[in-house]
């Protein structure tokens, strides 16, 4: 199950010939355009393209990209009576406009969430979690900021992960890490991760042995990063480097680094939603959680090598890490 904000994006593509004369910027002449799914949405694209059964859990406006988002999913054989209609909210769409391999503007919309009582996560969205975690083999948690997590949903979520022994991974956007609850692993960027370590007080880092509030080099990376872990008490960290790879972090082991297998480096967006998906997929598999990290790095070094966000095939995986098909 993948749970968390689901976003429908757009991408036009074309090419660039001459500047506008009504003002200095460039004319694209569109060449094509299509829709994938962004967010949380992006995650289960990544599973049902590996081949998992997958359910979304999430909400979405009741307007024409929540359909089309809903079609987009229908498409990918991924599971949609976890999405429910909100009709408080538009559902966020991200339009990226793109020529010779280059984005020229990206257009975001979407409403901030009011706060108040969310009457389809109570009536709904947490009825749903009760009747069908049991059907689940792993949960991932992918918290993209716009309102749908929160603590009670978190607290429900662990209470039934820890009911049916479910391993629970999640890509974070709140600071305070601690608030994601005693779960499987974490994994923040790098960026994630420093903002997490500067929420920590200095008496506090001193304590856990964490160094400074960066992971530049090696030595931060290891010091910080492991400390980072005792403070959050959980069963491991997994740190995402971008083109320079990941750490991860388990207790009375030492710290594992995993250097980038992309063979170029084009486009890192989309890359967290891919390790992550790739690693549940790995621990529902049964895998320990070194050998998922390695093969989630060879997704990411997929991913990071094409243009936008998206969803890595089985055979360039297999292709990737040198597996025969079978």
């Amino acid at each position: 199950m993948v749970l968390g904000d689901v976003v429908l994006d757009q991408y036009i593509k074309g090419s660039v010939s001459r500047i506008s004369p009504e003002a200095p910027v460039p004319i694209v002449f569109q060449e094509e355009s299509f829709y994938t799914p962004g967010g949380a949405a992006n995650v289960a694209n990544n599973l049902a393209s590996l081949g998992a059964e997958v359910s979304l859990v999430s909400k979405i406006g009741n307007d024409i990209e929540g359909s089309i988002l809903k079609h987009e999913l229908a498409l990918r054989h991924i599971h949609t009576k976890g999405l429910f209609i909100d009709n408080k909210i538009d559902t966020i769409f991200k339009t990226r406009i793109i020529a010779q391999h280059q984005q020229i503007v990206r257009l975001d919309r979407e409403k901030p969430s009011k706060s108040g009582l969310d009457l389809v996560k109570e009536n709904k969205i947490l009825p749903y979690l009760r009747r069908h975690m049991k059907d689940f083999q792993a949960v991932i948690i992918s918290d993209y900021g716009k309102g749908l997590i929160d603590s009670k949903l978190l607290a429900q979520v662990h209470e039934l992960t820890l009911r049916y022994k479910l391993p629970v991974v999640v890509d974070p956007k709140l600071e305070d890490l601690r608030e994601y609850g005693q779960v499987s692993c974490i994994t923040p960027n790098k960026k994630e991760a420093e903002a997490a370590i500067k929420s920590i007080s200095e008496e506090t880092r001193k304590a856990f042995g964490i160094r400074s509030t960066k992971l530049d080099n090696k030595e931060e990376i290891e010091a910080n990063g492991r400390g980072l872990l005792n403070f959050l008490g959980i069963e491991s960290l997994l740190i995402t480097l971008g083109e320079h790879g990941m750490y991860l972090f388990e207790h009375n082991k030492k710290p594992f680094p995993i250097p980038t297998m992309a063979r170029q480096v084009f486009d890192v967006s989309g890359a967290g939603d891919t390790v992550i998906s790739v690693f549940a997929l790995c621990l529902a598999a049964g895998t320990d959680k070194s050998q998922a990290a390695k093969i989630a790095n060879f997704a990411a070094g997929i991913v990071i090598g094409k243009m936008g966000a998206v969803a890595v095939e089985l055979d360039e995986l297999r292709q990737a890490i040198g597996v025969t098909s079978r």
